[in-house]
Parts: C-alpha cells; structure tokens; sequence
C-alpha cells in the first residue's frame, strides 16, 4: 500500500490537504507519565485519539517459563517482583496455590499476619498512585506526602521482614520467621499516624478544582468493558462492578473481618471515581490492619509456619489460586507433574487486563486527557510483561 493511501501515515501536506491527516504519534516506549516502559501507539485526527494500540513487552523477562525450572521454595522469588508495589500479595498467591495442592493447613498466627501483611502492603501500594496521579496532572505537592506516610510504614515491613521492596517474608506454610518483639506495637502506631494525614488526599487533592476539573468526566469506563476486558480492582468498581474477592470468596482471615470490611465502589466510571475508589479502599485499608491487630493480641502464642521436608513436592494435579491484589485480580494455575518443580505455573496479572482497555477507553478524546486517563488506569507495567 502506499503512503497516500494508508491512513496509518502521516503525510506533511501544504495549506488545507494536511488538515484532514491523520498522524500516527509513539508515546514512549520511555516516558515519564507511566509507571515503567510502556508504548502507545495513537492514531490522530488533529488533537482527537482515533484509535490507540499499546505495546508492551519492553520489561518481559519469561517468570512463567522460570517457574518451571525452579523449586517450590525458589518461585516465591521469582513472583515477588513483577508489580514492584505490591511485593508480599505477589508472594502470597503463590504460596496459597502451592498449599492448596499440598492440602496444607497454615497455622492461625501465619493466617492473621499475613492478612495484617497483605493490608499493610496494599496501603503502600496505593499511596504511590495517590501521590503520583496528582503529580502526572501538574500537582507536585502531594507525592511528598505520599512518600512521608509510605517512608513509616515501609519501616515495619522492612523491620519484620528485613526488605524493602521485595520482602520475601512467605513461605509455603506460613511465614520465614516469627515477628520481632515490640513490632506489633509499632505497627498500631505506624498506621496511626499514616490515618492521623490521610486527610491530605481528601482535602488537598480531591478539594482541588483543578484536579476535579481535569478528572470528571474524562475517561468513562462503562461496566459492559470492564468485563469484556477482565478489568478488576478500583478499576472495575468505579464503573459500578462490585466484586472484590476479599468480601465474595474470602481467602487468608478475610472472612472474619467482613463487619470492618467495606468495598468502596462508584458508578461514574471516570477519573475522578477511580480515584475516589482508591482512596477511599486506602482509608479501609487502615481499619483492617487495625483489626487484624486487635485480632493477634488475642492469639495463644504458636508456630507461625509448618515444618516441611528437605525436598518438597506437590503431588500430581493441578489447582488455581486467586487473590485480591491491590491492582484487581491475581490469579495462579499451578500444574504439577509430582516433581519438586511446578510443571507449569500461569500468572494472571491484574495490571494485563486493565491496560487492555485504553483500546475503548482512548478513542474520542483530546491528546490533553490521555495522560489523565492513562495515570488513572493505576497499573505496574512489570505486572503487564512479567
């Protein structure tokens, strides 16, 4: 085909014949609004998206083909890092696929911290987004806080497990080792403080006109895409999807926290209700903690994991683990052969499905909103290529 008859190109015209070309513009594969190395390929009709295509793959690194030459100790690894934000829910799956195969009972202490864990991480994850969204939109302000209120909390986990980032603090049967003296102590007051400036999110941001103005009404997800395209999480239930598996299949002690339990959801489908759904699951977050701490200063003292044979094998079989990740949705098929290696082991990552659907959500809207709507789809684009 040629270039004067393929509307994918964009043809330099004089006077009047360029106003009707459409021009293909490549956002990144390197730029600074999105969270890792993402393409988007735009087709323009003047300031107006016509169709947009994302690219991904940049960060690919084959962790489900890993997998399969690990051993069931060392896959905890190698899920821990593709959503960098959301560290001990990615080990977590893992390790509840791998002990649903064993018929492995995980004892009550493990089951409380890593709820209590996993709340503490989901919080730390949706503090980056809250912080970094207004700053995609040209308010510097409150990603300075977010890194305050994340910097406390990062110190338990990091206290409790010895990381940063990438905790690595499960094991299959429970957790690597008991919680240090006094943490739990520290905990309650780390999330206290954290509550205490939660208000900077609802006054600062969210009172911000400027903010309200460039995120209602951009970016309309309607209910129909969210399932058509798997999106799950804040995402999903913006648009008035109200799912979360916390609350509808409770896994971990979920189930006994469902008086403090609260899914935050809206029917606007827009930026602003993303964020709104964000924030407001952050705020839950804190009370659930809260709970599970309560919760621990009742426990009898005992093991906070099972002792397990020097090789471990699954048995022949195969099992399929989901949890609510802070993103959406992650879901783990595991297949053993009876080896001490999973024989396969898929990833269903939330961040894969929700970036699918910029292919509706773009469409129609002006280049200026694009960035909006991109920062508002809260994804880890490792999560994407794993």
């Amino acid at each position: 085909m040629s270039p004067k008859t393929d509307p994918q190109t964009a043809t330099v015209g004089i006077g009047g014949a360029a106003e009707s070309t459409d021009m293909v513009l490549n956002i990144g594969p390197q730029h600074p609004s999105t969270h890792g190395v993402l393409r988007l390929k735009l087709v323009l009709d003047g300031e107006r998206i016509v169709q947009a295509e994302p690219v991904i793959g940049y960060m690919h690194r084959g962790a489900e083909k890993l997998f399969e030459a690990r051993d069931y100790r060392q896959i905890v690894m190698l899920a821990n890092r593709h959503d960098w934000l959301s560290a001990f829910s990615n080990e977590l799956g893992v390790v509840l696929a791998v002990e649903r195969m064993l018929g492995m009972e995980v004892p009550e202490r493990a089951v409380w911290t890593r709820t209590l864990l996993a709340e503490l991480n989901r919080v730390l994850n949706h503090l980056m987004f809250l912080g970094s969204y207004p700053l995609e939109l040209g308010g510097i302000t409150p990603v300075f806080h977010a890194f305050r209120e994340r910097e406390e909390l990062q110190a338990v986990m990091e206290e409790v497990s010895g990381g940063r980032m990438h905790f690595m603090f499960n094991r299959v049967g429970g957790l690597k080792e008991d919680l240090p003296l006094g943490w739990t102590r520290r905990a309650r007051e780390a999330v206290a403080s954290v509550r205490s400036r939660m208000d900077v999110y609802d006054n600062l941001v969210l009172g911000n006109e400027i903010f309200r103005g460039r995120t209602r009404g951009v970016g309309g997800l309607t209910a129909r895409a969210v399932h058509a395209y798997g999106v799950s999480g804040p995402i999903a239930r913006a648009s008035g999807v109200d799912f979360d598996l916390r609350r509808d299949e409770p896994y971990l002690a979920y189930g006994e926290l469902q008086s403090t339990l609260q899914v935050a959801t809206r029917q606007e489908g827009d930026c602003l209700a993303r964020f709104e759904c964000l924030l407001e699951q952050t705020h839950n977050s804190l009370d659930l903690a809260d709970a599970c701490l309560d919760r621990m200063a009742d426990l009898a003292p005992g093991p906070i994991n099972q002792r397990l044979p020097k090789v471990l094998k699954a048995p022949e079989g195969h099992t399929y683990a989901w949890t609510e990740n802070p993103l959406g949705i992650n879901g783990y098929y595991l297949v053993s052969k009876g080896e001490k290696t999973p024989y396969r082991l898929k990833l269903r990552s939330a961040s894969y499905n929700n970036i699918q659907a910029l292919i509706e959500l773009l469409p129609g809207t002006l280049v200026a909103d694009m960035v909006a709507i991109l920062g508002s789809l809260f994804f880890v684009v490792g999560d994407i290529d794993k």
